[in-house]
């Protein structure tokens, strides 16, 4: 019935608006004249009948300059009466002013005009409600999924109020643990204790929970989810009122989001020390390798935020090397940064090069992120991942001594405690070249020299690099599964990239050099455990024996090459505490220079003759705790390859050696 007038132009509905008071306020003015005098009689109407016909002219135009017709009548709220009132009250003192004019009100009474005040306000506002009210379910607007708000505080009102303008949502509930407010009815909705969700589920046909108390830390969020998992409801949340878009704390329907990893885990970030943040940065020329990769790039927008003088990007991906240029320029202008950027394509291999860049812009702090981190691809590709990862370091630390940085940070892994593969065995050994390289350079400092302060930087795994276990499982999850899953046991540590990078740029301001910094990373996360509960926070159910109409299923794969259960921060149990509460200090075995050469040079020529057998003896002699996972396979390998014809690549492929 009212298609048709949404269909008409917003000048012709101003028009219809203003046709309706012109007959709607007389109305109002005689019903104020019958309650005044109990009843219609033409001796009570006599002395009010210009005012009748006056009132609305009067009042259309004050309505017209205080824009009450320009209001779109589906978006109206409350300030909606604030208008109404300024309006009539206009409008009736007006016509008090013309009344007392010309009749010095002799035969009217004052009461008309009182009751006539109150019942155009009710009118103007009450009429503009109606009209939205039936123009909402005109336009289809009030259809949408069904969602609870949990939360009826003040972000939880002004979410409600927003869903009431859009076609995805109806909020039909409020789930809320205050006694105070349960039973309580806001912004037209019923706020309810959480124990009566399950029932409202099934009689309001629930879909989704939005999540609006971005008051709430970490932990208390994640109960709330834990909470609500069982459910099998789609979870959305808002963010903490810091992280709101908009900065005043008022939360839009663009701020609500998915959940996120970060969500579950519990874990509050803590506030960056600006003095040990800005320490090794501030006003410095500074080198990033590896620039382009998850956390390489992380570190250039956080350097970039603490007013660098130069900041130098090393990166061997032209195209990862060119989205973070073209990023970290938007993100200069938006700053108003005067840094200087010098994106450099190469490796950290390239001594040489590395060299003459540190020298020619006066590199006074290097953060070395470049590295090969997939373990099944440096598994099955040894000896690159040992040229890069073990050589690479040495080199760029060569460089960084030969011209006198300053700083010089390593990003290092969990993966290097108790490696069982390649690429751990190769972290650990690339801390061990700058902790040998940390000692030669104390003596330097003893003799008042110039030198390079060298530390290392471990941490477990970041959430959203690449590679990360939540994008693929929420990927997955969107193509109605299956979840592969390596093992039902295995757990890790997780850390948000932006975090991980604030600390890395806290840690590396700390310590006297040869120091391996571990941040804290909170408690290792069951992957099975994050897998089930992303399940369930997306509105679906698990598929097993006890739940057999789930819809997603989890399948167990087996481990890969050199992967292992149980991740560590620490190989003993020497730690110490630092300045800032996320970060540990290690005490760890070391090895001096001159040994460490030695078996650097064998580990060199066993990588120049493919010689795996030869790699995985000196990996280990050089990092004891490596504990590969294959035994008997090497030597298999090792037998077959003595009388074999066939290349030494072909035979890696085919025996899988990059396990070795």
């Amino acid at each position: 019935m009212l298609k048709p007038l949404l269909d008409v132009s917003r000048f012709q509905k101003q028009i219809i608006a203003a046709t309706v008071d012109l007959f709607c306020l007389p109305l109002a003015f005689c019903v104020a004249v019958w309650l005044r005098y109990d009843g219609f009689n033409i001796v009570s109407l006599q002395p009010y009948t210009w005012m009748i016909l006056a009132a609305p002219l009067i009042s259309i135009p004050i309505f017209i300059r205080l824009g009450l017709y320009r209001a779109v009548i589906r978006f109206i709220d409350h300030k909606i009466v604030y208008v109404a009132v300024i309006g009539v009250t206009l409008s009736v003192v007006v016509l008090v002013s013309l009344a007392a004019f010309s009749t010095h009100m002799i035969g009217v009474s004052r009461g008309v005009f009182g009751i006539y005040w109150v019942s155009a306000i009710l009118y103007v506002a009450a009429s503009r409600f109606v009209a939205r009210s039936y123009l909402v379910h005109a336009s289809g607007i009030s259809g949408g999924t069904c969602v609870a708000i949990y939360g009826a505080g003040g972000a939880g009102n002004q979410l409600a109020s927003a869903l009431k303008h859009t076609s995805d949502f109806r909020p039909v509930a409020f789930i809320d643990d205050k006694k105070e407010l349960q039973g309580a009815t806001i912004a037209g909705i019923k706020v309810y204790a959480f124990n009566a969700l399950q029932q409202l589920i099934i009689k309001r046909d629930i879909k989704e929970v939005l999540l609006a108390m971005p008051s709430l830390n970490k932990a208390q969020q994640k109960h709330i989810l834990e909470r609500l998992a069982p459910l099998k409801l789609k979870i959305k949340v808002t963010p903490p009122l810091t992280a709101l878009v908009n900065g005043k704390g008022v939360v839009h329907l663009e701020d609500v989001r998915e959940i996120e990893i970060e969500d579950l885990l519990g874990r509050d970030q803590v506030a960056p020390d600006p003095r040990l943040i800005a320490a090794c940065i501030t006003g410095k020329s500074v080198m990033v390798s590896g620039a382009g990769g998850s956390i390489g790039s992380e570190l250039c927008r956080q350097i970039l935020r603490q007013q660098p003088a130069r900041l130098i990007l090393l990166e061997m991906s032209e195209f990862a090397l060119y989205t973070i240029e073209q990023e970290l320029r938007l993100l200069q202008k938006k700053l108003g940064s005067t840094a200087e950027l010098m994106p450099f394509l190469g490796s950290v291999l390239e001594g040489e090069k590395c060299q003459r860049i540190m020298r020619t812009f006066a590199v006074e702090t290097v953060y070395h992120a470049a590295a090969y981190k997939h373990v099944p691809l440096v598994e099955h590709n040894p000896i690159e991942g040992i040229r890069n990862n073990v050589f690479g370091t040495l080199s760029i630390a060569q460089a960084a001594m030969s011209v006198g940085v300053n700083n010089f940070v390593l990003i290092s892994t969990d993966k290097a405690v108790r490696p069982t593969n390649v690429m751990g065995a190769t972290k650990r050994l690339s801390e061990l070249v700058l902790q040998a390289f940390a000692r030669q350079q104390c003596a330097k400092l003893l003799h008042g020299q110039a030198h390079t302060r060298f530390c290392m930087v471990r941490f477990g795994n970041v959430l959203g690099s690449s590679g990360s276990v939540v994008p693929l499982f929420r990927k997955q999850i969107l193509a109605g599964g299956p979840i592969t899953l390596t093992h039902p046991e295995i757990t890790r540590y997780f850390m948000t990239i932006p975090e991980a990078a604030q600390l890395v740029l806290q840690a590396g301001s700390m310590g006297e050099g040869g120091d391996v910094f571990v941040l804290d990373m909170g408690q290792p996360v069951k992957i099975m455990d994050l897998a089930t509960q992303m399940v369930r926070l997306s509105g679906l159910e698990v598929k097993s024996e006890a739940t057999p109409e789930g819809t997603i299923e989890l399948h167990h794969v087996g481990l890969r090459p050199g992967e292992k259960l149980y991740e560590e921060l620490l190989i003993g149990d020497n730690v110490e505490g630092t300045d800032h509460p996320l970060i540990m200090c290690a005490q760890e075995a070391e090895i001096p220079w001159p040994e460490l050469q030695g078996l650097l040079q064998e580990l060199a020529n066993a990588c120049e003759r493919f010689d795996f057998a030869e790699i995985r003896v000196l990996l280990h002699r050089a990092v004891g705790e490596y504990a590969p996972q294959c035994g008997i396979e090497d030597f298999i390998w090792r037998e077959q390859s003595k009388s074999s014809t066939v290349p030494v690549p072909v035979m890696l492929h085919k025996n899988r050696i990059g396990a070795l």
